[in-house]
């Protein structure tokens, strides 16, 4: 019984001495926070604006910098990611940039005791290098809802867009390069989004909150 024992477990044994071994590499992180170039006041009866928590569309859940092939497909790093899931940094970097902007009174998150007048829902939806192209890319599916004056009611829908940005990147670059080009097309894209939302709610400075100019129509 013995002998036949270790007959049986000697291939075993074999097999895991063959094992594939993962050579260790240190993981590099990058930073995704772009600034918005010039920081604005905001001008009296300014509104306030409540961003919801920004989704991420399917594949841009992990840290993992994204790259677009040829073929197509697109394939994620391993060794090379955010400091954080995009998602989260992309909320950040966008409640700074519309602070900055001076469009609003306020921009505050969930959970705020600050009664918003507006309500931006967001998702990540493009967030990756294209070397074939010579581009970093970067885009944000957009909400615009106001609330309603005062009382119970429904909000309503002021504005849906995308706002989009693109960054030159280098073919060959390395991945230092690959994720500043995304950060740099994500800056675009906050740019852009902020200047579709003073063209759907451009703000009457000498009114307050309430004279809003109602999407696609100027003010008086």
């Amino acid at each position: 019984m013995i002998r036949r024992r270790a007959v049986l477990l000697t291939p075993l044994l074999a097999g895991c001495s063959v094992l594939p071994e993962r050579p260790y590499r240190e993981t590099q992180r990058f930073a995704l926070a772009p600034e918005r170039p010039q920081r604005a006041q905001p001008p009296r009866g300014a509104p306030v604006l409540l961003i919801r928590s920004l989704r991420a569309a399917p594949g841009l859940e992990g840290r993992g910098l994204r790259s677009l092939g040829t073929d197509g497909r697109i394939t994620t790093t391993y060794w090379q990611e955010w400091a954080a899931p995009p998602a989260e940094l992309v909320e950040e970097a966008l409640r700074r940039w519309l602070i900055a902007s001076g469009r609003f009174a306020a921009v505050t998150q969930p959970g705020s005791r600050l009664r918003a007048d507006l309500v931006l829902e967001a998702e990540l939806i493009r967030l990756e290098a294209s070397p074939a192209a010579g581009q970093g890319r970067a885009a944000l599916s957009v909400l615009l809802l106001a609330e309603p004056g005062s009382g119970p009611g429904e909000a309503r829908i002021l504005g849906q867009f995308v706002a989009d940005g693109v960054a030159p990147l280098p073919g060959d670059a390395p991945p230092e390069a690959a994720a500043s080009a995304m950060a740099a097309a994500l800056a675009a894209a906050l740019a852009d989004l902020e200047a579709r939302l003073v063209r759907i709610l451009p703000v009457r400075r000498e009114g307050p909150v309430s004279r809003l100019a109602p999407a696609g129509r100027p003010p008086r």
